[in-house]
């Protein structure tokens, strides 16, 4: 039986959409062609219809969950202080701590990106530089933009490391104020 060319479009959304969460909860390189596919209801074969391979996969799963994030984080190009300020503590709390299939893919997959092939790397580098060149314009700073992308993603990364809820809280609370701070030094300087 053939199917549509609807179909195929579905089913590599779906494959990408589960991928996605998959590897932001577990890692990317933990799960299998055969397991990417069972969780979508789809035999392993099923799966080079839709990418030559699993970096192949990856690396479309790379630059749709950091085009996503780019999108939430930049405000779509209407970003200010205050949304910026809102987007931060956002970034910085408990839900994204304990969801990361539902958040930003940097902190779960920049140790898997680093060890990817070129295509990859050079394909994260260009989101992060754009979500680097928005805040840049909104903070009037290239280095204080990379700072600041830097400690959020840093600090998601150790809050997830620890095991005390209260450790955890104390890490996305300590560098919002840090980063609160640096802000309000700017605005009144």
């Amino acid at each position: 039986m053939r199917y549509s060319a609807n179909h195929k479009m579905e089913t590599r959304e779906k494959l990408l959409t589960s991928s996605a969460m998959s590897a932001k909860k577990s890692g990317f390189s933990t799960v299998g062609v055969d397991g990417l596919m069972k969780a979508i209801g789809l035999s392993g074969g099923a799966f080079y219809s839709h990418f030559s391979s699993k970096d192949e996969l990856f690396k479309a799963i790379v630059e749709r969950e950091l085009s996503q994030s780019l999108e939430r984080l930049s405000g779509n190009g209407v970003m200010d202080s205050v949304k910026l300020e809102r987007c931060l503590k956002q970034y910085l709390s408990m839900s994204h701590v304990e969801q990361p299939e539902a958040g930003c893919a940097l902190p779960v997959l920049g140790a898997e990106i680093a060890r990817s092939d070129m295509s990859v790397r050079e394909a994260a580098q260009s989101w992060i530089c754009r979500l680097h060149e928005s805040w840049a314009r909104i903070l009037e700073s290239d280095s204080l933009a990379w700072a600041i992308l830097s400690q959020c993603v840093g600090a998601l990364v150790i809050a997830r490391m620890l095991a005390a809820p209260e450790l955890q809280q104390e890490v996305l609370r300590s560098s919002h104020d840090e980063i609160s701070h640096r802000l309000a030094e700017r605005q009144s300087n």
